[in-house]
């Protein structure tokens, strides 16, 4: 008799221990998600303050993307904005979450829609929160675990491997061919001129000459490196000091001036926006385009 109770109490500390341990579990995860509010904090202030998760990811969608799109656009947007939201609060080691700008997602609140929109802003923010409530609760999981859900605006007709950027190994960001991303988009290619000596100071380096040389590039066409005068930036950081829409672009000289074509918009990992959006418009599902741009993931519920 005595076997059988320590037999029994030894499986119970079993089950619980494996409960504790599964950080990665879906149950685990739903129970963290719903005591918790999201917590944000503005870029330019020390404040932060408490959201409902649901209410929060209307605001970064209506910021995020542009409310005239396909609403299997949009439901995919709101998905990859919780999933992004909760990975944060899953993986959060300070006193918020999130930061309410670029450096994470851009999130704006409802007097900011309504300057934003206008008189469409009865249309426009019905029309997200709706793509919000169809998909409450669901986030992208992958082997049990709510993934890093990169997004971006525009590709340059592929997206990026995440390492390429982020230095991240990540199995389920790998670059896919986005045929709807292409010259029919306004702005697709943007030029940008400079002086020689307005490139020189945003790079800080001399400016005697101007060369560029040694430019290394990914399958996808994107910049991995480059040689100014001498000096190596990787791409990422050329297209940051420069304030580049990509890190797909081409330059020119003439005189002066420095001419710089770029194609797409953003980082290139993860959802293309526009290619999501043309996606949809093709008749393609919120979780066909999800599971186009995220490979292997499963659509989970918290």
């Amino acid at each position: 008799m005595i076997n059988r109770i320590l037999v029994l109490i030894t499986g119970v500390l079993s089950l619980i221990l494996v409960v504790i341990s599964s950080k990665s579990n879906t149950t685990f995860f739903n129970t963290i998600i719903k005591e918790k509010d999201i917590v944000i904090k503005d870029p330019n202030s020390a404040e932060t303050e408490t959201l409902n998760l649901e209410d929060y990811v209307i605001g970064v969608v209506a910021a995020e993307m542009p409310a005239s799109f396909n609403m299997e656009a949009l439901k995919a947007q709101a998905i990859a904005s919780r999933t992004y939201a909760t990975y944060k609060m899953l993986n959060n080691t300070s006193d918020y979450d999130v930061v309410t700008g670029v450096s994470n997602q851009s999130y704006i609140t409802i007097t900011e829609m309504k300057e934003k929109w206008k008189n469409e802003f009865d249309k426009y923010y019905n029309k997200i929160k709706e793509a919000v409530n169809l998909t409450k609760g669901k986030v992208m999981t992958y082997n049990d675990e709510v993934i890093e859900a990169y997004y971006f605006a525009m590709s340059n007709g592929y997206t990026e491997e995440v390492s390429l950027v982020f230095n991240e190994k990540r199995d389920y960001l790998q670059s896919v061919q986005t045929i709807y991303d292409n010259n029919n988009i306004k702005n697709f290619e943007f030029t940008k001129t400079f002086t020689k000596e307005e490139v020189c100071s945003l790079l800080n380096i001399k400016c005697d000459i101007l060369s560029f040389t040694n430019i290394k590039r990914s399958a996808t066409n994107r910049v991995l490196s480059i040689n100014v005068n001498g000096v190596e930036f990787k791409g990422t950081d050329f297209r940051t000091k420069l304030s580049l829409r990509s890190t797909d672009f081409d330059i020119k000289t003439d005189n002066d001036k420095v001419i710089i074509t770029t194609r797409g918009y953003g980082h290139g990992v993860g959802m293309s926006q526009y290619g999501a959006n043309g996606m949809a418009e093709a008749g393609y599902t919120y979780d066909e385009i999800l599971k186009y741009f995220y490979k292997n993931i499963e659509i989970s519920s918290i």
